[in-house]
C-alpha cells in the first residue's frame, strides 16, 4: 500500500516495536516475507508447513494488502473510507465488512477511553499541520480549533451492530490511522492461518501479532523501543504468542514555536496536543487492531489514567514516561506475564 496514511505511519513509527530472531545450526527452516505497505514496511516471519509455496504466498499477500489499501487509505481518492465524506446524510449505506469491523472497534475504544480515541479527528490533525496537506506548522487560532472540534466526534456516526451499515448525521472525515496498521496485521495473520501456517510473527510498521513458536521453539521475543528519537535501543524485552501488540509514541513527530513543543498526538476532546510526560504506551491484546486503537487512546490519556483503566478492565499495558533522570517504565498487572 504505497502511500496510505503518511502522517499516520510517521506517527506509527513513533512506537516502533522490533524483533530479533536468534537462529543456530539445525534450526527449523524460516521463511521471511517483506515488502512495502501503508507508507511503511511489512515483515512476516514464519515456519512453513509442508507444500508451502513462498513465491505464491508473497504474491497473494501483496494482493491482499492492496485490496485493504483501497478500503482504508485516506490517500487513495477512490478508497471506501474517503467515500464516506460524500455520503447522503441520515440514510443507511452499506459498507464492507472490513470497514465495519474497524469502525466498531474504534467505537468501542472511543467509549472505553472517554473519547480519547476518535477516528473523526482529521480536521484537527490538518489544522495543526500534521496531516496530508503538510501546511507550515504553527499554533492555530482558538476560534479555528473550536470550529474543527465541531466537525469531529462519534456522535455524528451511527453504526448498525448487526449488519455492515453506516449512517452519518453530518459530514465527517474518517481517518483510520490509529487502527489500520494493527487491523492489517490481524488480516494477514488470519489469512496465514487459512494457509495452514501455525507459527508466525507479522509486523507492519511496528504493530505485531504472533502465534505458535519462534524458530527457537518458544514464544516470540520482541523489544519495546526506547523513546529516544531515532537512536533506537530496547527499553524492555517481552515474550508474546497468540496475541497482538501495538505501541503508540509521542517523541518523533512534533514542532516547536517560541520554545514550546507541540506533539502530533492530539486530544480529540480539547483540540490541543497532549502535554503530559507519557512518551509511549504499549498494549498486548487478543488482536493487533484492538491493541493499536487502545495504545493510541491510552497515549492521549497519559500514564495515570491509562494504567487505572488497564487495572479496571484487566488490560495488558506498558507505559514509558519522561522522568527527571531519564525514562521510567510502569505496567499493569495483566502485562506481567509478558515481561522477559
Amino acid at each position: 500500500m504505497a502511500d496510505i496514511f503518511k502522517a499516520m505511519f510517521t506517527r506509527a513509527a513513533l512506537g516502533l516495536l522490533f524483533f530479533v530472531l536468534v537462529g543456530c545450526d539445525g534450526s527449523p527452516k524460516v521463511v521471511k516475507l517483506e515488502g512495502a505497505t501503508m507508507g511503511t514496511r511489512y515483515t512476516v516471519t514464519l515456519l512453513p508447513p509442508r507444500g508451502f509455496d513462498e513465491k505464491q504466498v508473497q504474491k497473494e499477500l501483496d494482493a491482499l494488502l492492496a485490496v485493504f489499501n483501497q478500503i482504508a487509505s485516506t490517500y487513495e481518492p477512490q478508497s471506501e473510507v474517503n467515500a464516506l465524506s460524500a455520503m447522503t446524510l441520515d440514510e443507511w449505506q452499506d459498507i464492507s465488512q472490513t470497514l465495519s469491523e474497524m469502525l466498531l472497534i474504534s467505537l468501542e475504544v472511543n467509549w472505553l477511553t472517554g473519547g480519547a480515541f476518535d477516528v473523526t479527528v482529521s480536521p484537527l490533525v490538518e489544522l495543526w499541520g500534521f496531516g496530508a496537506e503538510q501546511r507550515p506548522q504553527r499554533v492555530p487560532e482558538v476560534s479555528a480549533i473550536e470550529a474543527a472540534l465541531a466537525e469531529t466526534g462519534f456522535r455524528h456516526i451511527q453504526l448498525d451492530l448487526t449488519e455492515p451499515r453506516i449512517k452519518l448525521k453530518r459530514p465527517v472525515m474518517v481517518d483510520l490511522s490509529g487502527i489500520a496498521k494493527g487491523y492489517g496485521v490481524d488480516m494477514v495473520a488470519e489469512w496465514l492461518e487459512r494457509q495452514q501456517v501455525a507459527d508466525y510473527l507479522v509486523e507492519i510498521g511496528g504493530e505485531i501479532r504472533a502465534a505458535g513458536n519462534s524458530p527457537r521453539g518458544d514464544d516470540w521475543r520482541v523489544g519495546i523501543e526506547k523513546p529516544e528519537g531515532f537512536s533506537g535501543g530496547v527499553q524492555q524485552a517481552i515474550r508474546v504468542s497468540g496475541y497482538g501488540l501495538a505501541t503508540s509514541g509521542d517523541y518523533r513527530n512534533y514542532f516547536e514555536e517560541q520554545g514550546v513543543r507541540y506533539s502530533h498526538t492530539l486530544d480529540p476532546k480539547s483540540g490541543y496536543p497532549i502535554s503530559h510526560t507519557t512518551a509511549s504506551v504499549t498494549v498486548v491484546a487478543e488482536t493487533a487492531g484492538y491493541a493499536d486503537a487502545l495504545a493510541t487512546g491510552f497515549l492521549v490519556l497519559g500514564a495515570e489514567k491509562a494504567l487505572r483503566l488497564a487495572e479496571t478492565h484487566g488490560l495488558a499495558v506498558f507505559v514509558i514516561e519522561k522522568g527527571d533522570n531519564g525514562f521510567v517504565s510502569r505496567w499493569s498487572s495483566a502485562f506481567e506475564p509478558y515481561l522477559d
